[in-house]
This record gives structure tokens, C-alpha cells and sequence, in this order.
């Protein structure tokens, strides 16, 4: 890099920036739609408010106010039954982070 003219310098760092705004934008545009797809309805937020489930995330030790929001996992699936629990998740750095809320259909 030292060998290259200010002009070329200056058109790598608008590259590097471009191409870092493009970066930040897409992982942006995937969280949104990873959020879509994973969220549970409001219907579903209303039943976990029924069973006494809080569904706001400052009630719960380390999940943070902004940017968790509630999905329902799958962790284990037999022929004859699915473990489904909900969960709140949310991106911290470059991975995910969740934390445990409930069964989704609790044994009566």
C-alpha cells in the first residue's frame, strides 16, 4: 500500500467504505428477516401473557431491552412428539444469543 499513489490510497478507502456501508446493510437486511420468520405472533404473546409468561424482555436477568424478541425452538423431535419451547434470542456480536421463557404447550 505504501508503494500506491494518493490517488489510488483515496479510491481503495472509498472502496473500503463502500464496501463496509454495503456489509452493515446486509447484515442488517438478514437480521430483519431472520426476525420476520422466527417471531412469534401476537396471538402467541397474548397466550404467554395468560400463563403468566412475561413477554417483556426487562423481566428477564440477561436479555436486553432492544433488538430480543420471542421464537419458539424445536429441541428435540420424536415420531410421535415435538419438545417446543419458547425462547427469547437476539444477535450479540457475531452470534446469537438465547434465553429460555418456556414450553410451549406446558403438560396440564
Amino acid at each position: 500500500m505504501e508503494n500506491q499513489s494518493p490517488d489510488r490510497l483515496e479510491a481503495v478507502a472509498t472502496y473500503a467504505s463502500d464496501l463496509a456501508a454495503w456489509k452493515r446493510h446486509q447484515r442488517q437486511s438478514e437480521l430483519e428477516t431472520r426476525r420476520a420468520d422466527d417471531e412469534i405472533d401476537e396471538e402467541e404473546r397474548e397466550q404467554l401473557e395468560e400463563r403468566g409468561l412475561s413477554t417483556d424482555p426487562s423481566d428477564y436477568e440477561d436479555v436486553p431491552s432492544s433488538g430480543a424478541y420471542i421464537t419458539v425452538k424445536t429441541t428435540k423431535q420424536t415420531a410421535d412428539t415435538e419438545y417446543r419451547y419458547y425462547y427469547w434470542q437476539w444477535r450479540e456480536g457475531d452470534s446469537w444469543k438465547n434465553e429460555y421463557i418456556g414450553p410451549v404447550n406446558p403438560k396440564e
